[in-house]
This record gives structure tokens, C-alpha cells and sequence, in this order.
């Protein structure tokens, strides 16, 4: 069960508007928008993983030279063995 809020309401009427065949039919117009809206959500994460891809491609590599050659014999010299 949902409660119809003003907002859902003025979604449902601008919902009847976009479909038409669907007008007066609650439970269809609430599952159009609900599928909608799924489709956004997913389009949205795409994108932002999308995103954030880029950005880590471009720091690839940036750091290049940061620590020397042999910086992992060096660190396991100071452990004792």
C-alpha cells in the first residue's frame, strides 16, 4: 500500500499526460513511473562508475617515481627476519 502524497499525485497526472493509454489507471501509471525511474537510477549509476573510471585512469601512473626501484628490499631490510 502507498499513500498518495501531492507530489505523487502531480506525478500521476503529468504520467497521463506522457501516456495517455494508461489514464485512470493507478496501478499501471505506478508501475510506469516506478520502471522509469529504475531506468534513470541505473542510467545514473553507469554513468558515475563511468566517471569514477575516468578519473582513476587518469591518475594511473601519475605517481611514477614516487618511491625508489628498491623500495621493497629497503622496507624489508628495517623488519628482522
Amino acid at each position: 500500500m502507498i499513500t498518495e502524497t501531492d507530489q505523487l499525485t502531480e506525478a500521476f497526472a503529468q504520467a497521463e499526460k506522457i501516456w495517455p493509454e494508461l489514464a485512470g489507471q493507478r496501478t499501471l501509471l505506478l508501475r510506469k513511473l516506478l520502471e522509469v525511474g529504475i531506468t534513470t537510477i541505473e542510467r545514473e549509476s553507469a554513468e558515475r562508475a563511468s566517471q569514477r573510471l575516468t578519473q582513476i585512469q587518469k591518475l594511473a601512473g601519475s605517481m611514477d617515481g614516487t618511491w625508489p626501484a628498491n623500495w621493497k628490499q629497503e622496507l624489508g631490510g628495517d623488519w628482522p627476519k
